[in-house]
């Protein structure tokens, strides 16, 4: 302010520092109280923090016991060196087998003879023709790589399925190749074209086999098996068998009951790290009188309340069953501290004894009076509780029919090929092979031939073929509903004509007795369905219609905790909603502040103008006063000299 540096020229007192002391006084108090507030407030917003990360890291354990696989964990074992085995949980059951291992997979090895110099040396030009499997593959040998090293190159360039590599012998240098798989069906072959020059055909001819191609050959519980690799994973479901020898080994799969123990410890852990967190955010000590920042908030009761509910009650649907609550499995709650407890064997042992109860204890699950009805999902909005089946249409798979009741020979030619669009997406080519076929041949024919294309294998996606006992031929999609389909598109087989086929139709029917949506075999009700089976699904199998019984959908604690912890976490949850209105809490101080400011503002101005007339008043008076005093001294001469006289 302009005229604060000159207060205190009359008066000598009511100087700029004493304005500067009664400004701070008059902010001290306000201000004083504005920071204590905002102290707090920032306090409370970081252990809200803390305690919403400690909830958060509640979710995912509780997740992960949230699915039927978490229950099940499988373990393999063998008793010999020459097998191994790895397990899927999510496919494998408990089982012994039994393995006689008679031969191994190997793959074809070949050598060809030896030369001088493998970057001089030249092999001959022209083609040379690799086969393996049914993939072939011409490999151009010209002047630039003659020579076995750029032979090599040229086979590991061109993707042949063979490897090949140069080895020197100490008497030369042989180009040796090996099949990439293993198995009878990837042999090398080779040759070279007619016209080809006489010392690349001579280098071919004299390529020796050094290992045979051969398959894995085993017996499994007294089954004869044979396959391509060593490697097997489509025996067993769920079991992958690694072979290293021959000999037999007994391969144990059982159930890990060890491995779902450390799961649920898993969550155990964390929800005890919330209940430490929360511990010390809301302690009290009864011998200081201190209490922490929390302590006595009603939010951190709440969120208490809501977490002691859904891991302490009994889950609906289960009150009859061997297994009801958390309590029954070994998970306990200390009431001295209201941490988690967990008994591992009584855990296990539960769950071996009773997996059903178990499994639905942590996950959902749908369990149905009707064999062929399967429970799929529920929804979000789904509630536990019992819901009736209803099925008023079967779901159908599209189809392609043609009569061949009156065929006995079918000649299919050379170059003959169909094209099927199947389920209105993929359109696939085959071409048969040549030759006379009875329909039950033909049959056979075209369903090897759908089997094996790719169009169809790589889109996920396939078609039966079928015969019945009038010689009626169909083409069947392998989904169902009312977006499959078969089409024959293209044909140059007189008996089966480009045709369009019939749609499969979705399922029809209700659930808890309101109109249910289909989608092929699923019958289910929107989220929005407005009851407590709002968002189930059901796969109905078989072929009855009517009343298909009922599924009674269980909640596990699993989800009904993610789901808590969702909505505490959520935008209007009890943390967010806290949180928000301590923000808010933050804009009402700040607007303090600078109410503050304004105010002190005009109290300085307001001082300051006061000290300027008071002090410029005091400057008259001042000046009043040497004058006055000037005066005297004037006078004081006269007066002396008239007593003098």
């Amino acid at each position: 302010m302009a005229g604060i540096s000159s207060l205190g020229v009359g008066s000598g007192v009511l100087n700029s520092d004493l304005v500067d002391q009664l400004v701070a006084a008059e902010r001290k108090p306000t201000e004083t109280r504005l920071d204590q507030k905002t102290e707090r407030t920032e306090a409370l917003i970081s252990a809200y923090g803390k305690l919403r990360s400690a909830v958060t890291e509640l979710r995912l354990p509780m997740r992960q016991l949230g699915s039927a696989d978490a229950m099940k964990s499988f373990s393999a074992t063998s008793s010999g060196g020459n097998v191994s085995a790895s397990v899927d949980a999510s496919q494998a059951s408990r089982g012994t087998y039994n393995l006689n291992v008679e031969t191994i997979a190997e793959s074809d090895a070949m050598a060809f003879a030896a030369v001088a110099d493998r970057d001089a040396t030249s092999v001959g030009q022209g083609t040379m023709t690799l086969q393996v499997g049914d993939k072939t593959t011409n490999i151009l040998i010209d002047e630039g790589n003659d020579t076995l090293q750029g032979v090599a190159n040229a086979i590991n360039d061109s993707d042949a399925g063979v490897s090949a590599s140069i080895l020197n012998t100490g008497d030369g240098y042989r180009l040796v190749l090996n099949s990439d798989e293993t198995g009878t069906a990837n042999q090398i072959n080779l040759s070279t074209g007619a016209a080809d020059g006489t010392d690349l055909a001579n280098f071919v001819a004299g390529a020796e086999t050094t290992t045979e191609a051969a398959d894995a050959k085993f017996t499994i519980n007294g089954i004869e098996v044979v396959k391509g690799s060593n490697t097997v994973d489509d025996v067993v479901d769920g079991v992958t068998f690694d072979i290293t020898g021959t000999g037999t080994s007994t391969v144990k799969v059982e159930q890990d009951t060890a491995a779902v123990a450390e799961r649920v410890q898993a969550f155990v852990d964390k929800f005890n790290a919330l209940q430490t967190t929360i511990s010390e955010l809301s302690s009290y000590d009864s011998e200081t009188g201190q209490g922490s920042i929390l302590t006595g908030d009603s939010t951190v009761r709440n969120i208490q309340g809501q977490l002691k509910r859904v891991l302490s009650d009994v889950i609906p649907g289960l009150e009859n069953a061997n297994v009801r609550s958390l309590a029954d499995v070994g998970v306990t709650t200390d009431w001295r501290t209201g941490n988690l407890q967990f008994d591992s064997q009584k855990f296990q042992q539960q769950l071996q004894e009773n997996p059903d109860d178990v499994t639905a204890l942590f996950a959902e699950q749908g369990r149905t009076t009707d064999g062929q009805i399967e429970f799929v999902r529920s929804g979000t909005n789904t509630q536990a509780g019992d819901y009736d089946i209803n099925v008023s249409q079967l779901a159908t798979r599209g189809s392609l029919g043609y009569d061949l009741s009156g065929a006995t020979d079918i000649t299919v030619a050379e170059g003959t090929e169909l094209t099927f669009q199947v389920d209105g997406e993929t359109s696939a080519t085959i071409a048969l092979t040549a030759g006379t076929y009875s329909v039950d041949a033909l049959r056979d024919e075209l369903q090897s031939q759908l089997n094996n294309n790719s169009a169809l294998n790589s889109s996920g996606r396939s078609v039966q073929v079928d015969v019945d006992g009038t010689g009626n031929l169909t083409f069947a999609s392998g989904r169902y509903g009312s977006e499959s389909s078969v089409n024959l598109t293209s044909s140059n087989l007189a008996e089966l004509a480009t045709k369009t086929g019939q749609a499969g139709t979705d399922v029809q029917g209700t659930i808890n007795g309101q109109t249910a949506q289909g989608d092929g075999q699923v019958l289910f009700l929107g989220g929005d369905a407005g009851s407590g089976a709002a968002g189930l699904q059901v796969r109905v199998l078989g072929s009855e219609t009517g009343a298909r019984g009922s599924v009674s959908f269980i909640e596990g604690v699993s989800e009904r905790a993610v789901n808590t912890i969702t909505d505490i976490l959520g935008a209007n949850g009890a943390l967010d909603s806290r949180t928000s209105s301590l923000n808010r809490e933050l804009e009402r101080i700040q607007e303090d502040r600078v109410d503050l400011e304004r105010r002190i503002q005009s109290y300085q101005e307001r001082l300051v103008n006061q000290f300027s007339a008071a002090d410029s008043l005091i400057a008259q008076l001042n000046s009043t006063r040497d004058y006055v005093s000037q005066q005297l001294a004037a006078l004081a001469p006269n007066n002396n000299g008239g007593g003098n006289g």
